[in-house]
């Protein structure tokens, strides 16, 4: 829970030091400009407050491994939410207006993640899983998307070192395998979810994991 919140806070104070010419930078997601994740950002926090305020009453169904679905190819921009946070984002004109859009949805998804009880049973995307995963889940959201703001914007300031960590071990979880112990936690993320190409020397490192990368979650 605390992860979550420090990782949010992380992502959140990060976009608002973004200067106006900043939201025209490419991200890290393919196709996306900074202003499309920064607006993605704002879908994803409305994605915790509706998930929270939603209640199962049967038993988890996933976890924060099984949350994450592997699909067989990175994006190709024809998917309609995809299509439409491009246009949502580009509505908003003043980037100004995007930051305050996620400050104000996303401090909420913030203090209604800090009272969720963890224990608790939630629905969303029709699974059931416990708030504490969840939220667990969301911290590699969060991570990855930070490295995406980062892309081209080498002076933004990183994702926190235990939000890496965990979604690092949470990534290799996924993958049933551990990346080597000569990849920083950084390049594990974007190689292993193919945000990098690997180098040749990394290539051989990897061995068997290679062939299941890159991991494209969803």
């Amino acid at each position: 829970m605390d992860l979550f919140s420090r990782s949010w806070t992380a992502l959140r104070s990060a976009v608002a030091a973004l200067r106006d010419k900043d939201f025209a930078q490419p991200s890290g997601c393919t196709g996306w400009l900074v202003r499309d994740l920064v607006c993605h950002l704002i879908i994803d926090a409305q994605d915790v407050l509706i998930t929270l305020a939603t209640p199962a009453a049967l038993g988890p169904t996933v976890d924060a491994v099984t949350y994450w679905h592997v699909a067989d190819g990175p994006p190709t921009g024809a998917d309609p939410l995809d299509a439409l946070t491009v246009r949502l984002a580009a509505a908003y004109e003043d980037p100004r207006l995007l930051q305050f859009h996620l400050d104000d949805v996303g401090s909420a998804a913030g203090r209604a993640a800090a009272v969720a009880d963890p224990g608790a049973r939630v629905s969303t995307r029709d699974e059931v899983l416990t708030v504490g995963d969840y939220l667990t889940a969301y911290v590699l959201e969060w991570t990855l998307h930070h490295l995406d703001l980062t892309f081209a914007l080498p002076d933004v300031a990183k994702p926190p070192a235990e939000g890496l960590a965990r979604s690092r071990a949470l990534l290799e979880r996924i993958a049933g395998a551990a990346f080597p112990a000569s990849f920083t936690d950084e390049d594990a993320l974007l190689v292993g979810t193919g945000r990098r190409t690997p180098t040749a020397g990394e290539q051989a490192e990897l061995g068997d994991l290679a062939a299941k990368l890159p991991l494209v979650l969803g």
